[in-house]
């Protein structure tokens, strides 16, 4: 066998066996917990990139646990859209974990950095793990190590967190319950929990009341996992209380998986035709999408803290996922609109987060009403955030504009017109409250301005000013990609696999 057809088992294995390795290593030197997983992430970031060539040039890997062929062992599948998700997934931690070195050590107590690296090392295991699966049940106990290790780091921070991650707790259970039940329904219309075998026996039953509650309640524990309008309201206290670290992580990645298990089950599992035509869903998504869009704006507006902000402005923009979800059926931009914000906006919130993590880091400042003249005293973190903000509205040629110009093309495209309001709508309200943000930073006057000019950009460490900057460039960058060359042959790939299952 190939090495490449063994990347994702490797990949998976050992990124979990590496969370042990840190865990012990770190109990005898603090500080090679970070070393260890920011160069194990680096590794599995080149092997990622080189399982998404070979998906591309070659086709789909597969690889049978143990030697057992599905559907009697589990199996681990990587097409086009999960190897574009591995890339992103990694490229991402490594920029927060290079981020995390020096802002851990004012966030978390030294005794703890071991164990957080750790944590962060598991949950992005469990991450991988959802990603490649081509099993649901191995696909629920991923998505359990996933958030498992997610409520511990929310908690590391201690104080309110502990309360934000107990409420976190809750829910996520809930949600897991649910998705378990509907796993399970499956199972009893089927006999079967592996994909591609799914695919080809639901049709047969898509009539089955069994069938659609089990599709119902899955959707339900997916959307309370990934803070999907209007379960979303254990997210904002996570967001706002955990490390600023965690924080962008969560709000990056995580999310971002949660998000993809609902793509892979709409596209691959149950197809679009049983979305469309058994159950009539389509319109009904892009619709709870919209009130998910507009929602989770005007809550950001209502906030002052500026990590709630940005927590309530990813409710919003998972909405935009959702709604290309819910066009596909009637477009094809509505898919190339889902797989460009996943790459943007996990750009976008990552470096939001990481701006705002470093003005608490240097200056204690969360409440936005004390941003006056913050522009002058962090010209660079300032500088970030303003960009991804900027991005965030969909000023053009940003990566927030390509997302809402292919959403619009979608709508249009179907006919759909009241969706165009809409989204035109959200830049507007992003306005609001990203320019409240922008406006206290650089046009307001500080009343008491520090001596020493530029005095607080060299507290900032370069370790944490480099992530924000690079994720600050990707803004305009992936705008301009997105916009000028459109990568064909990826969304091509993307459509074909997740049409196929990318499992036959």
């Amino acid at each position: 066998m190939l090495l490449a057809e063994q990347l994702p088992v490797i990949i998976v294995t050992v990124a979990m066996f590496c969370g042990f390795t840190i865990l012990l290593a770190g109990y005898l030197n603090k500080k090679s917990a970070f070393w260890i997983s920011l160069l194990a992430n680096i590794v599995f970031f080149a092997l990622s990139i080189l399982t998404l060539r070979h998906v591309l040039a070659v086709g789909p890997i597969k690889y049978w646990q143990g030697g057992w062929r599905p559907p009697w062992g589990i199996e681990y599948v990587v097409d086009a859209m999960n190897a574009y998700l591995l890339v992103i997934l990694f490229f991402i931690v490594i920029l927060i974990e290079i981020y995390s070195k020096r802002n851990v050590e004012k966030e978390i107590e030294a005794r703890k950095h071991p164990t957080f690296y750790a944590l962060i090392q598991l949950m992005v295991a469990g991450l991988a793990g959802i990603t490649v699966t081509g099993d649901l049940f191995n696909m629920f106990v991923w998505l359990e190590i996933a958030s498992l290790t997610a409520y511990a780091l929310i908690a590391v921070a201690g104080g309110r967190a502990l309360r934000a991650s107990y409420n976190y707790v809750i829910m996520g259970s809930i949600g897991a319950v649910f998705y378990i039940f509907g796993v399970g329904w499956i199972y009893a219309a089927t006999g079967t929990l592996n994909m591609a075998d799914m695919r080809i026996l639901l049709p047969v039953v898509y009539d089955s009341r069994l069938v659609q509650m089990a599709f119902a309640f899955i959707v339900v524990g997916i959307m309370i996992k990934a803070y999907i309008f209007p379960l979303h309201f254990w997210q904002p206290d996570a967001y706002t209380y955990a490390p600023s670290s965690v924080s962008a992580m969560i709000a990056s990645i995580h999310g971002k998986v949660m998000i993809y298990i609902l793509i892979r089950l709409v596209y691959s599992v149950f197809t679009l035709d049983f979305i469309r035509y058994y159950i009539g869903l389509d319109l009904i998504i892009c619709w709870v999408a919209a009130a998910g869009i507009l929602a989770g704006s005007v809550f950001a507006i209502k906030q002052r803290n500026v990590k709630r902000m940005l927590a309530y402005s990813s409710v919003s923009q998972f909405g935009y996922i959702l709604l290309g979800i819910g066009l596909s059926p009637l477009s094809p931009w509505g898919l190339v609109g889902v797989v460009a914000h996943i790459l943007n906006h996990a750009v976008m919130k990552g470096c939001l987060f990481l701006a705002a993590g470093s003005f608490i880091h240097q200056e204690g400042k969360w409440d936005i009403r004390s941003f006056e003249g913050l522009s002058k005293r962090m010209p660079w973190a300032s500088g970030a955030f303003a960009i991804a903000a900027i991005s965030m509205i969909g000023i053009p040629p940003t990566a927030g504009f390509a997302s809402k110009l292919f959403l619009i093309l979608a709508s249009l495209d179907a006919a759909q017109y009241p969706f165009v309001v809409i989204l035109l709508l959200s830049g507007l309200l992003n306005l609001v409250y990203f320019w409240r943000v922008i406006d206290r930073m650089y046009f307001v006057r500080h009343e008491e301005p520090t001596e020493g000019g530029n005095e607080g950009t060299r507290r900032l460490p370069i370790s944490m000013t480099a992530p924000m900057m690079v994720l600050a460039a990707l803004c305009i960058i992936l705008g301009i990609f997105w916009l000028t060359d459109i990568p064909m042959p990826l969304i091509n790939q993307i459509l074909s696999d997740l049409s196929t299952g990318g499992r036959l």
